[in-house]
């Protein structure tokens, strides 16, 4: 079974971008992030609501799959603008084939330390289970795909621990924080993705947000496991292009590469799949902490524990919060 090349999309708006996808036949994913209504009238970003109008421009679309935009609302508005219940509103406005969970990203940018890390995915596995039970609400648990995170291989089996309930044959399961991720190394994409497929039920298959299109022959090794990838490089590729031609970066000439991307695609599908070997996870010891220290860590993980089962609400970690629980704790200690 091939990987499905998937055609991220910057809008909806009805011109060339959309007409060349629809030619081509590819199915195509769009963000809720392009279908948010914002102004700017108060002199900051207010978000208003959705702009579900555009969502007949997707008729024609060999298939369009929905994004909840981690990436973006974390770097731009540093965190989602939208609720849930907001968010599975627009998810219900149209027939998508997929529904992805809100997540909590993890890159460098967004994530700067190790305690981070774990915080949003603590936060993930909880967005992933109030969106599991707000789509079956709506009757869409069909299309609901759960979305891992993390940023080493153990984080990414860390968080579908938490989700084991999502790991079930015929599932496809979200992989984030992808985008910008090298494709080899010890963090790379094949390493977690070669974890995953060691550790995961058999039947439970892989999209791979953002993945590298250079990533697809070492992809292929993994036969079924990858179900599609999805990426908007071509939209990069279209503006150097405008750059260095001193030219508008027009919508036309973004459909151009959008074609000669998925090209590409096509082209490293037909290459022989190739392998890295499979690399061997170092157990690391855990540090040796003073006893403020391991209550700070003892508070952390209690509060995620809590997070993950539905005991707290995935944004409620500060770290006043933090350090008051921490300090019950040293003090009963």
């Amino acid at each position: 079974m091939a990987i499905e090349i998937i055609v991220g999309l910057p809008h909806l708006n009805e011109g060339p971008i959309l007409e060349r996808v629809r030619d081509l036949g590819q199915p195509a994913l769009v963000s809720a992030n392009a279908l948010s209504w914002w102004s700017t009238v108060r002199g900051w970003p207010e978000w208003l609501g959705w702009r579900i109008a555009k969502l007949a421009h997707a008729n024609g679309l060999a298939s369009l799959d929905l994004d909840s935009a981690g990436f973006v609302a974390m770097k731009r508005y540093g965190g989602f603008a939208w609720s849930i219940d907001q968010y599975f509103q627009l998810a219900s406005a149209f027939p998508f084939r997929r529904i992805a969970s809100l997540d909590y990203c993890t890159e460098h940018e967004i994530a700067e330390d190790r305690e981070e890390v774990l915080d949003r995915i603590s936060r993930t596995i909880r967005a992933n289970r109030d969106c599991r039970d707000r789509a079956a609400d709506l009757g869409l648990q069909d299309r609901f795909m759960p979305v891992l995170q993390g940023r080493t291989p153990a984080d990414y089996e860390r968080c579908a621990d938490g989700l084991w309930w999502s790991m079930r044959p015929g599932a496809v399961v979200g992989v984030g924080s992808m985008c910008r991720r090298e494709v080899g190394g010890p963090n790379g994409l094949v390493a977690v993705v070669d974890h995953l497929d060691s550790i995961l039920p058999r039947g439970v298959r892989l999209h791979i947000f953002g993945a590298k299109g250079a990533a697809l022959p070492w992809l292929k090794a993994f036969g079924d496991r990858v179900a599609s990838i999805d990426s908007q490089a071509y939209g990069v590729a279209a503006r150097r292009d405008a750059y260095r031609r001193r030219i508008s970066k027009s919508d036309k000439l973004v459909a151009d590469h959008l074609q000669r991307w998925c090209e590409r695609q096509f082209e490293r599908l037909d290459e022989p799949a190739r392998r890295i070997p499979r690399i061997i996870q170092p157990i690391e010891a855990p540090p040796i902490l003073d006893p403020w220290e391991t209550a700070v860590a003892t508070a952390r993980e209690e509060i995620r524990a809590l997070i993950e089962s539905g005991n707290l609400d995935h944004d409620e970690m500060t770290n006043g919060w933090i350090e008051q629980w921490a300090a019950d704790i040293y003090h009963a200690a």
